[in-house]
């Protein structure tokens, strides 16, 4: 099956992005898929997505931060593994997760209840 890339964006503020029991399960086909999640300060974490509480911060497990270097050199983002992480609502703009093309169109249908 192909794979894309379905864009999750994040409100912020503590904002619960899933209410509902339909809703709960769409975010546990989720669990332990790769993710990319983007940070207001230009950092992003990529790691396997591990939970998600009310307020919609996030866990990811096995976690690498990529930030951008400024000063020259030969590649412009500098990485370094951390682990379990926890990405607060109010800092996370984007999230990105690995999937194929039907729940692709699902997490859609999901966005668009909202």
């Amino acid at each position: 099956m192909e794979n894309t890339n379905e864009a999750v964006e994040g409100e912020g503020e503590g904002d619960a992005c899933f209410e509902g029991k339909s809703d709960i399960s769409q975010v546990k086909k989720l669990l332990f898929r790769r993710m990319l999640v983007g940070v207001s300060d230009g950092r992003f974490f990529m790691g396997a997505f591990y939970c998600m509480d009310k307020q919609g911060n996030i866990i990811l497990q096995d976690a690498v931060e990529y930030r951008s270097t400024r000063r020259s050199s030969p590649s412009p983002m500098e990485q370094r593994g951390l682990g379990l992480i926890l990405i607060p609502s109010s800092c996370r703009i984007s999230c990105h997760v690995d999937c194929s093309i039907d729940e692709h169109l699902s997490l859609l249908s999901l966005q668009a209840q909202k």
